[in-house]
């Protein structure tokens, strides 16, 4: 199981801002006393599924002011710091020391010192802190902006040149408060309320939260005890005329227990029912097969019968699960070795991944194939023991006289016996549900090194949730919050290694698959169609043909022939037939393998459309290479994963396991 934790975004206004500096004492007093109270509502959550809560992180920017506040009070309280620095480790100093002269710039570019004391000393502070934390580095446009910023400095009064720099720069903030937001369970904010279309600012990173289903604490800085929990984006209409909420404490609370446990319940009945989670239970090591088993292998062969391939005699059924020490040789080979291809690669960081995220992805998607060929093959063999139950009703018919029918109805009953016994084990064991939880647990981490590579996110609030249950989610995204961000600093040569060797091959492995599957389904959906009518065809014929042979017999045509046994045949098959199409026709409507064709051939297309984008920014040079729209393309694929499986369980969902009735 993952350690499951806390995680915290900051941002705030600057030292020098007009509504910071005036407040400053009673703005470190309200963060000391915030802070205070989400550890000690953290430590009276029992930790689920028996594994103690690893410590808070906190992820900053690391600018002076609200983000280096708190800072200190995370690294004095013994919390985790990202430091997500909008640029590289020098050209963020060069920025956020403030220098006057274009020479104390040139310094700090060059990871010296500078000149100024005051600059200095902001220099000092800067590097004592991020030198405390893990740190991420945006800077892939590190020579542009500092072109733009020894621009700036060397012609101050050019009114063009200072406006490219702060451009430049304010998106590059923004991009580090995007990846704040998407790796928070909640951001706290240091705002003055007044404007969030400054790209960049404390506004504009609020406002981005919030339209992303992140939770914001925010801090006035007039009158910093007066905070509150904004949870929707026209919260912020209303800032100036609601005075802070009697039950603030408690809106917090419900917010870290959201992060901590599943369904985000009361303390007590939370922690009673992660205590009970059947879903959960069924990552247990009990739980797992070395491969799929022979009973249950009826879905695979109707597939592979039908799919049109002309292979069915040829393919095995049998399927072994990959384990999760296994999958970095086999399946994951390739994401290892990218990962560990990347350039200045995070060694701790691939580890995690290989073993928190490929590990965990293996583990869970055995044991969701497992559970899935359980359940859909008990579900195809019921309707086969449904329609052998009937047959064999009326199979004495051409064989024996009506008083041997006894075997028949004994043996009869015997299926039917079956059909409730399957049932009532598969209803009792969640078949069905857990096949249902464990799916959406591996789907969730098979595309996640593509995220991650990029310290990149599903923010909290845009996780899909089950109708019943939502410890999915939570295992997923506690999986990879444990791995973390790599200690890497991104450039163009990194962005263009994680484009070429993660996400193009997965996008275009996922897309042929995609496809090849619902080639596949849609031919098992025909195939089965068609022999269904044949059966009610033949059915007809039979019918017809009784009938024939009794209107001969009225009519005298048929002589002394005598055509009990034959008209026994007929009617026999005229039940026998119907009740094998029915049998096709109700494997057909279980499987809904037309609607799953449909819905494959959809995340095809759209997975076509990202492979067409990344084409083309392949072709581009470096320098048009921006991490923006890099992770845009690795959202757009993970959109796409998390659509398609959105779309399955909608289809799948109502079909519970029961009688085939």
């Amino acid at each position: 199981m993952p350690a499951v934790r806390l995680c915290i975004g900051v941002t705030g206004h600057r030292a020098d801002h007009p509504s910071y500096a005036p407040h400053a004492a009673r703005i470190e007093a309200a963060m000391h006393r915030v802070l205070d109270l989400i550890a000690g509502m953290v430590e009276a959550v029992p930790p689920p599924f028996g594994v103690p809560f690893a410590p808070i992180r906190m992820h900053s920017v690391m600018a002076d002011g609200t983000d280096q506040l708190a800072a200190r009070e995370a690294l004095a309280r013994g919390w985790e710091i990202v430091a997500l620095l909008p640029f590289g480790r020098a050209l963020n100093c060069a920025i956020n020391a403030h220098p006057r002269t274009a020479a104390d710039v040139r310094a700090l570019l060059a990871e010296g010192a500078a000149a100024d004391p005051a600059v200095q000393a902001r220099t000092d502070t800067i590097r004592s802190l991020v030198g405390r934390a893990q740190v991420f580095e945006l800077a892939d446009a590190d020579e542009q902006i500092g072109s733009r910023l020894l621009a700036m400095h060397d012609a101050p009064d050019d009114a063009a040149k200072a406006e490219a720099f702060r451009a430049d720069s304010s998106l590059r903030v923004a991009l580090a408060g995007r990846i704040a937001i998407e790796q928070s369970d909640l951001l706290i904010a240091v705002w003055d309320g007044v404007r969030t279309n400054l790209v960049g600012g404390t506004g504009h990173t609020v406002a981005a939260a919030l339209d992303a289903g992140a939770p914001v604490l925010w801090i006035d800085p007039a009158d910093p005890d007066d905070w509150r929990i904004l949870g929707a984006p026209e919260s912020l209409m209303s800032l100036r005329y609601d005075g802070a909420p009697a039950d603030r404490e408690d809106t917090l609370r419900r917010v870290i227990h959201a992060a901590l446990l599943p369904g985000g319940a009361t303390t007590a009945d939370a922690a009673a029912a992660a205590a009970k989670d059947s879903g959960v239970a069924a990552l247990a090591p009990q739980h797992w097969r070395a491969q799929s088993a022979p009973l249950w292998h009826a879905y695979r062969w109707i597939e592979r019968t039908f799919d049109g391939r002309g292979d069915g005699g040829r393919r095995p059924l049998t399927q072994a699960y990959e384990t999760p020490g296994r999958i970095v040789d086999g399946s994951g080979a390739g994401v290892a070795a990218a990962l560990a291809a990347l350039p200045d690669a995070d060694p701790q960081f691939t580890d995690r991944v290989l073993g928190g995220v490929l590990g965990r992805f293996a583990w869970a998607d055995g044991i969701s194939a497992h559970l899935s060929d359980t359940y859909r093959g008990s579900m195809v063999v019921n309707f086969a023991l449904s329609a052998a139950a009937v047959i064999s009703g009326v199979a004495y018919l051409p064989l024996v006289s009506s008083e041997w029918k006894w075997p028949f109805a004994a043996f009869e009953l015997v299926l039917l016996g079956a059909i409730l016994a399957i049932t009532w084990v598969g209803q009792r064991r969640r078949w069905h549900g857990r096949w249902f939880e464990t799916r959406r647990v591996a789907e969730y981490l098979r595309h996640a090194p593509l995220l991650l590579s990029l310290g990149t996110a599903r923010a909290p609030g845009r996780w899909p949730r089950g109708s019943d249950t939502s410890w999915p989610e939570h295992y997923a995204r506690h999986s990879l919050r444990g791995t973390g961000l790599p200690r890497v600093r991104v450039t163009t040569a990194y962005l263009r290694a994680v484009l070429t060797q993660l996400i193009a091959p997965h996008v275009s492995s996922q897309r042929a698959y995609h496809a090849a599957k619902a080639q596949r389904l849609a031919a098992v959906h025909h195939n089965l169609d068609r022999l269904s009518e044949r059966a009610f065809q033949f059915a007809v014929v039979a019918a017809a043909a009784y009938l024939a042979l009794v209107a001969a017999n009225a009519a005298g045509l048929a002589g002394d022939r005598p055509f009990g046994a034959l008209t026994k045949v007929f009617t026999f098959l005229g039940v026998a037939l119907p009740t094998f199409g029915g049998c096709l026709s109700g494997i057909r409507f279980f499987g809904d393998f037309e609607r799953f064709a449909a819905i494959s051939r959809v995340t095809a297309a759209k997975l076509g459309a990202v492979d067409a984008r990344i084409a083309l920014l392949l072709r581009a040079p470096d320098s048009s290479l921006d991490y923006g729209t890099v992770t845009a393309l690795a959202h757009a694929a993970d959109d796409i994963v998390v659509s398609e499986i959105e779309n399955w369980q909608a289809v799948f969902e109502a079909k519970q396991i029961t009688v085939p009735a």
